[in-house]
């Protein structure tokens, strides 16, 4: 089997670690970030502290995710332009990504109180957990112009192919956050205050080391001016930007619909659940940031493959990527089976939050399997900068799959929102898989063909 081939291939395996693991190591800080917050917090003895704080961490996810796609367009465009070896272009993209998320952050930032007044509008979560998470949110959201500038210069960092400055990034930010949530939250007695605060101050750390990192990187260009980049802040010819940001923002909101919405109606059942359910979406998170390290290899090489005209190489970087998916997806799986009772139990003390989160472990065992598909081919379709084929399956998965599944299974109570997660995660997986599948059987020999 070529797979097979490819994973005893030592060069093959050299590149794609060289390109997975910095982000791999990178993004398991996130996840750990949210670990840590929900370790501090969940040990303040009431779970409406925790509760306050993972709905309030989701209405800032939500907004952050929505507009993803300002990394996930940067990405795939750029790596195009540097298979291409077109530095204009990479800059044009750098310039016109950072303009429209500084635009977008500080639109949320003016209309912060209609938004939080409307996703709590969305929630029956109890009287002191709607009170923390507005308290949580107040100061969050202030560094919603620095967390979205971040994913375009982390976009075009990792579309050039440097995980290792995009890693530093990562790292040195989310040290700053664990480490301040701890002295905010547990030396200064902030509470869910100090957590805010300490995500604040480590997202503008993010954006200078991103600054920082960039620059390095344009310096390094031959004969590169700064004056270059001024006839780029015009807004014209954007549309290749606008177009592919468009898809994945309608993708991004059917994700979000469906994750925002366990995490809605899990309010509605108490407490103890929404809390259990908090914690078992970070380790979630856990398993989502270590298969996007592989899916970001896909990202670059697909692009790179497109740029330079090369099948070969988008069709062997596709088949390496889904191997090593499939392997640590299972290791995912094992080690929560075995372990994830422990691991519960190391971030809160509350008996009644570590009790109902058992109830529901077997569905995270699952999840590793039924999603790694889905992480792999949305790489592939970024680095490909085809943003309509995800959304397609993200659409369909969230109105033919997710919610009629929920819908359907709703007096099962919160088993019927995690099945409901594993069948929308499936979905996903089965049909980009197919769809790529199929585009390669009919490929004549050009790596354009994923795009038609």
């Amino acid at each position: 089997m070529a797979w097979l081939r490819l994973l005893t291939n030592g060069d093959k395996n050299r590149q794609l670690m060289a390109l997975a693991i910095p982000m791999i190591l990178s993004n398991i800080t996130i996840p750990l970030l949210g670990l840590v917050d929900t370790a501090v917090i969940g040990h303040l003895g009431e779970a409406y502290y925790l509760g306050g704080v993972a709905l309030g961490s989701t209405i800032i996810t939500l907004i952050i995710w929505l507009l993803g796609f300002l990394r996930m367009s940067t990405t795939g465009l750029v790596a195009q332009a540097y298979g291409a070896n077109d530095s204009h272009k990479q800059q044009k993209l750098l310039v016109q990504g950072v303009i429209l998320a500084c635009l977008l952050g500080f639109s949320g930032v003016i209309f912060q109180q209609p938004l939080i007044s409307f996703a709590l509008q969305l929630t029956e979560a109890s009287e002191q957990v709607q009170f923390y998470c507005r308290q949580y949110v107040d100061i969050r959201i202030w560094s919603l112009p620095f967390a979205l500038t971040n994913l375009v210069l982390l976009g075009w960092l990792l579309g050039r192919q440097a995980p290792k400055a995009a890693m530093w990034q990562l790292i040195i930010a989310n040290s700053v956050n664990i480490i301040l949530d701890i002295v905010f939250v547990i030396g200064f007695g902030l509470n869910v205050q100090g957590a805010a605060l300490a995500s604040v101050i480590a997202d503008i750390c993010a954006f200078s080391v991103a600054i920082f990192m960039v620059r390095q990187h344009l310096l390094a260009e031959h004969n590169f001016n700064w004056s270059q980049l001024l006839p780029h802040c015009r807004l014209q010819g954007m549309s290749q930007l606008l177009s592919l940001n468009r898809d994945i923002f309608i993708r991004s909101l059917c994700l979000q619909a469906a994750f925002s919405f366990m995490t809605f109606h899990g309010a509605g059942l108490g407490d103890n659940t929404l809390a259990a359910n908090a914690v078992l979406l970070n380790l979630l998170m856990l398993i989502s940031y270590a298969l996007d390290g592989i899916a970001y290899y896909a990202e670059a090489e697909v692009g790179r493959a497109i740029g330079k005209q090369d099948n070969t190489l988008l069709t062997q970087s596709v088949s390496l990527a889904f191997a090593w998916s499939a392997i640590i997806a299972l290791v995912f799986s094992g080690l929560f089976y075995l372990c994830g009772q422990q691991i519960i139990n190391l971030l809160t003390n509350i008996p009644e939050v570590q009790h109902t989160a058992s109830l529901f472990l077997l569905w995270l065992v699952l999840m590793p399997i039924m999603a790694f598909g889905c992480y792999l081919f949305d790489g592939v379709y970024i680095g490909a900068a085809q943003g309509h084929i995800m959304r397609n399956s993200m659409i369909l998965a969230t109105f033919a799959v997710y919610f009629p599944l929920w819908w359907s299974l709703q007096s099962f109570g919160n088993h019927a929102l995690w099945a409901a997660l594993c069948g929308f995660m499936l979905f996903r997986s089965l049909s980009l898989g197919w769809h790529y599948q199929y585009k390669l059987s009919r490929a004549e020999g050009s790596a354009n063909n994923i795009n038609n």
